[in-house]
């Protein structure tokens, strides 16, 4: 084979291996999300993100109760398909008030963690705001961004 041949070949390796890591950490985002609506049936999910490319990625799911007090605070932050969602227990059982006003709390540095924080709490507040919308089963959602 020509070298041009091996090359395309190795560009197909490299993509169907970065395809099947966004495949796994897509599944690892959906059973964490699946997890989290089957056990908390009322209250509110928010989910938000920080872009990278030079830095790191970051994905945030906050889950409140109707009152407003964190349930779970979810962060997944990395530039690999590999990183999984570390809980950060220390913010749970607190008001989401007193993270919405210093969301830099979480980011304990990196400024992609306060950016995905500041989304899941807006996304929330959007969630809340839909006329019709009650707390409980039907209550449970993430807003499109």
């Amino acid at each position: 084979m020509a070298i041009w041949q091996w090359g395309l070949l190795l560009l197909a390796v490299v993509w169907a291996l970065q395809s099947l890591g966004v495949w796994l950490q897509m599944r690892h985002y959906s059973d964490i999300f699946r997890g989290i609506t089957d056990k908390y049936k009322d209250g509110f999910v928010g989910a938000g993100n920080a872009k990278g490319r030079l830095r790191k990625g970051t994905i945030v799911l906050i889950v409140v109760t109707p009152d407003l007090t964190v349930r779970r605070l979810l962060v997944m932050s990395g530039r690999s398909v590999f990183t999984k969602f570390k809980r950060h227990e220390q913010f749970e059982g607190q008001s989401l008030d007193r993270i919405r006003s210093n969301p830099a709390i979480m980011g304990e540095g990196e400024a992609g963690v306060a950016e995905a924080v500041k989304r899941a709490i807006e996304q929330i507040d959007r969630a809340r705001s839909e006329p019709g919308r009650q707390p409980g089963l039907s209550g449970l959602s993430a807003a499109s961004a």
